[in-house]
């Protein structure tokens, strides 16, 4: 093999992961929509990092990742497991329930505007270009767009479950930036920073989670399975390995732009098993939201 194809080899990997994660993310809403019928809020994100965890904790202690050094950087793991887990996945769940699948999954796309104006802010080194500028605006342009297919537009939905969701993707957005400026200069596995950082967050959830009526979501098997292996296995603990490779190789900003495909993912899904209608409308705002996403990855 060449250098050159396998220098092209190796580019075609951001994109597999970046295209992986978004599809991943998509399917999330689905998932938490059915768990949400049998359990609280609080127990479905307990469940969530905790089988996140428990699976990429063994996957990271089998490659010898986990160091007990690294317990000196216990505040980032800390600020990570609330911006990107704990509060992040909470505020989610509880906007999803109160919001139609439509609304909910446009909101969802909005992480990267907040990602792109605190990178702005926060991370000098990170490229501020008019196509950046202009690729945020079509992709959110498009985002917003996606939503209308509900028959109800952001302002007229549940007003509580729309500030839920804007709320997560704040910190989610925050998450990338954070994650740019002090834990990706840590140089430490991937594996063993989400380890790390579910660890965390599971602590978080065993010790203000409600219990009761924790075991319902065994009552039906497709949304035991849809929550241990959707949101547990793929949903969490291999999403942030992908999640961290991201920001590592291609930058904050074009690793949040990842956020742009979830919301079409789940318009998808919402189409063929909730039955939600697609309309042409749809169709245009997926164009948009792969328009801001293309002009997110130039670097010029």
């Amino acid at each position: 093999m060449t250098t050159q194809s396998m220098r092209s080899e190796i580019n075609v990997l951001p994109i597999i992961a970046f295209c992986a994660l978004g599809l991943i993310w998509g399917c999330n809403f689905i998932y938490i929509k059915m768990a949400a019928n049998l359990i609280t809020p609080m127990q479905i994100v307990l469940y969530r990092v905790v089988l996140g965890f428990i699976c990429v904790a063994a996957y990271a202690i089998f490659k010898g990742y986990i160091r007990i050094s690294h317990l000196k950087y216990s505040i980032h793991f800390a600020v990570m497991s609330l911006l990107a887990a704990s509060v992040y996945y909470l505020a989610y769940v509880k906007g999803i329930v109160l919001l139609m699948s439509g609304v909910a999954g446009a909101l969802s796309g909005s992480v990267p505007l907040f990602s792109f104006i605190l990178a702005v802010i926060f991370i000098p080194e990170e490229k501020i270009t008019l196509t950046k500028i202009i690729g945020v605006l079509t992709g959110f342009a498009g985002v917003v767009l996606i939503a209308m297919p509900s028959g109800s537009t952001i302002l007229e939905s549940n007003i509580k479950g729309v500030l839920y969701i804007a709320f997560g993707s704040l910190c989610l957005g925050a998450s990338f930036v954070y994650a740019k400026k002090f834990v990706m200069p840590l140089k430490l596995p991937t594996a063993a920073l989400t380890a790390y950082q579910l660890g965390f967050s599971s602590l978080t959830m065993l010790l203000f989670t409600d219990y009761k009526g924790i075991g319902a979501v065994f009552n039906d098997l497709h949304t035991a399975l849809g929550l241990f292996i959707g949101l547990g296995l793929l949903g969490t603990s291999l999403a942030y390995i992908i999640y961290y490779y991201l920001v590592k190789e291609v930058g904050t900003v074009t690793a949040s732009s990842v956020t742009y495909i979830p919301p079409v993912v789940a318009l998808f899904i919402g189409a063929v098993i909730v039955g939600e209608p697609i309309t042409i409308t749809d169709y245009i705002a997926t164009i948009m939201i792969f328009m801001g996403i293309f002009l997110l990855r130039k670097n010029k």
